[in-house]
């Protein structure tokens, strides 16, 4: 298919589309639709990140070293929970002690720029 035959077929359609009556009343209908779809898909997806950050305090009080740490890089850059130094700080010692390696380098780095903000 060749650019004419294209630009042919888009005239067309186009052509058949401004012939609809109350064109408009279709597009109102077609954004009213899109926008509770989007705003029903938007709930979901922030509910599944909310019960998400709960599992992870679960099974971070737990003791699981990677939620405990996870959970501290959450808190320190503020990735879908308040960013809060402290509780940042306490995961990171807690994944320190239960041994990660990771954790105690970043615990060394959180604790060096403690005096400036977090």
């Amino acid at each position: 298919m060749n650019f004419e035959t294209l630009w042919n077929t888009v005239k067309e359609y186009a052509e058949k589309l401004m012939q609809v009556e109350n064109i408009e009343l279709y597009i109102i209908v077609f954004l009213i639709v899109f926008i509770l779809w989007f705003s029903l898909d938007t709930k979901k997806f922030y509910h599944g990140e909310k019960r998400k950050i709960k599992n992870l305090h679960h099974f971070a009080k737990q003791g699981d070293v990677e939620a405990q740490q996870d959970l501290a890089k959450r808190y320190h850059k503020g990735k879908q929970v308040k960013k809060n130094c402290q509780s940042a700080a306490f995961w990171y010692q807690k994944a320190a002690f239960s041994g990660d390696e990771d954790a105690k380098g970043y615990l060394q780095k959180f604790l060096d720029k403690r005096n400036r903000k977090c």
